[in-house]
């Protein structure tokens, strides 16, 4: 084994030497560190952010342990930049076309290999590929970083990590190779590689067990059975850091509930951050709006709320753009939250000061049909509540009180606001999962809560209407309708459709269209490629086997 590893790394420091001696295209930074100078080509794992010039080899984790509290750095040691490792696969590129490359990781779990992915062009900032020899980035961490190493980890645990890292001690190692993109695609030798003993501990057997349903929870608490070993597998999977960040699981099965969950810190009285499930709250408040005779109806257009032609890039497009073009995500803005270089990119309207007007400056973009081309478009919400806000009595955050929340009996919520004061439709609307439940059964109920039509049986009817196919390439199969989504499962060879408001993190409220079933999920997931997922699996393999008939 020890002449095996010696042969491997002779292998390795050639191939650097090699690389490192091929007439550069760019200046590298230059390596002084001695730390790094005697770990050339290596991966390294670290449990804290170290700088380099004080990383020692104490510093370094040969072992980690997947709990939710301990993370794991990954450090790239190389004897070149990324671009110099380009050039030498693509001697005849420009710099410009070798920063369409990118590094190429490997992945294998007990000599097995795992997954494979080349990272995305944009994974790394130019000025890293052209000068940097060190890239440091989590792969897992509980401070939330916005970092391309929690994505590339994520997608390597959906992708075949959850199943290889079972309970018990493996060896994971990771792979480096650079890659070229221009004009065809080739991967060069390995450049770094490394490996770390990877401890899944065993659940505590106390963590899996059903959490009782306590009195005072304003709901009639359900008698019927359901498969309670399948909700303590999930619980099992959420304890154990499989399913991560879930902080609760609701269930209520014809009108009553039946199961409830928290996790991670989270109770009863906890107020959940579900993101954009709030918008679908600012739908429900349009369809009281309308039936009050505030808003004339959906087919109301931006100009007869805001004199258009005193904000940017006016063109008659805009006069047109109508309710239902903005609740139903298909107006004709240059807009596209799914897009990171798009130029209505909600990321791009939170520093302004005044997001109506950042929404409005927006150009139009000709290519668009109004009410035919579904995208995703969080500053068109943020309009709505502002038209809402100006139309309604008192305001949305009075309206909203006395139409929705007092009916339904919810007191302890909280909204997130504009800078301008009003309740931001955008997202971020806090309350407590049984809450959130009844939102969900209200529109089970056809509008109706407590015998009392809160919210018109029309209006449920169009927002669970497919207004719009989604794109396949952005969400997979589904549909879209008044700020709901819509898809299907399939259980044990039968299909059964939800209507759901979904917010970033995991959070759901899923409300079915053909069972007696609302499901409430909340997590604190956020930016993770694994939110989405996770709960669809805990939906598939998990909630609803063990609560269908």
């Amino acid at each position: 084994m020890k002449r095996y590893l010696l042969v491997l790394s002779i292998i390795i420091a050639t191939a650097c030497k090699t690389y490192a001696q091929t007439g550069n295209i760019i200046e590298h930074e230059p390596i002084t560190s001695a730390f790094q100078k005697n770990n050339i080509g290596k991966v390294i794992f670290e449990a804290d952010t170290i700088p380099l010039g004080s990383l020692k080899a104490t510093d370094l984790l040969t072992g980690y342990e997947a709990r939710p509290a301990n993370n794991l750095y990954m450090r790239l040691l190389l004897a070149n930049s990324l671009t110099n490792y380009l050039h030498s696969l693509q001697p005849s590129a420009s710099i410009e076309q070798l920063n369409q490359g990118n590094f190429q990781f490997t992945f294998y779990v007990d000599d097995k290999q795992v997954y494979q992915e080349n990272l995305q062009k944009g994974a790394n900032l130019p000025i890293v590929k052209n000068t940097k020899t060190t890239i440091f980035v989590p792969l897992i961490s509980n401070r939330g970083e916005d970092s391309w190493g929690r994505f590339l980890w994520g997608r390597f645990m959906n992708h075949g990590g959850e199943d290889a890292l079972t309970t018990g001690t493996h060896q994971l190692k990771i792979e480096v190779r650079p890659y070229v993109a221009v004009p065809d695609l080739k991967v060069g030798e390995l450049i770094a590689q490394g490996s770390i003993s990877f401890n899944v501990p065993a659940v505590d057997p106390k963590d899996a067990q059903l959490q009782p349903i306590m009195p005072g929870s304003g709901w009639q608490v359900s008698k019927e059975g359901f498969d309670a070993k399948r909700i303590m597998d999930m619980n099992a999977l959420i304890a154990g850091n499989r399913f991560k960040q879930i902080t609760g699981v609701v269930v209520i099965k014809n009108g009553k509930l039946l199961i409830e969950e928290y996790f991670n810190g989270s109770a009863r009285d906890s107020l959940h951050n579900p993101r954009s499930v709030g918008k679908t709250f600012a739908s429900a408040m349009m369809g009281i709006a309308i039936h009050d005779g505030y808003i004339k109806s959906l087919d109301q257009t931006l100009k007869e709320f805001y004199d258009l032609k005193k904000f940017s890039n006016y063109s008659p497009q805009k006069d047109n753009v109508t309710l239902k073009s903005l609740i139903t995500m298909s107006s004709v803005f240059d807009a596209d939250d799914n897009k990171s270089d798009s130029p209505g990119n909600e990321e791009n309207m939170y520093p302004t000061d005044d997001w109506v007007k950042f929404t409005l400056d927006l150009k139009t973009d000709s290519n668009k049909s109004a009410g035919k081309q579904w995208n995703y478009f969080t500053a068109g919400v943020v309009v709505l509540g502002d038209i809402l806000n100006k139309s309604v009595p008192g305001g949305l955050d009075k309206y909203s009180a006395e139409k929705l929340f007092k009916p339904l009996g919810i007191s302890n919520y909280r909204w997130q606001y504009t800078p301008q004061n009003v309740p931001n439709t955008a997202g971020g609307l806090q309350m407590r999962s049984l809450d959130y439940a009844k939102f969900g059964q209200l529109y089970k109920n056809g509008g109706i809560w407590n015998g009392k039509q809160v919210l018109p049986q029309s209006w449920v009817k169009e927002s669970f209407t497919k207004h719009l196919t989604l794109p396949k390439d952005v969400v997979g199969e589904g549909f879209y309708g008044y700020l709901f989504w819509n898809k299907t499962y399939t259980v044990n060879n039968k299909v059964y459709e939800t209507y759901y408001c979904s917010g970033n993190g995991g959070n759901k409220i899923f409300v079915f269209t053909d069972q007696p079933l609302v499901v409430i999920v909340t997590a604190e997931a956020y930016n993770t490629p694994y939110a989405h997922p996770q709960v669809d699996k805990m939906m598939q393999d998990y909630i609803l086997p063990a609560v269908l008939k």
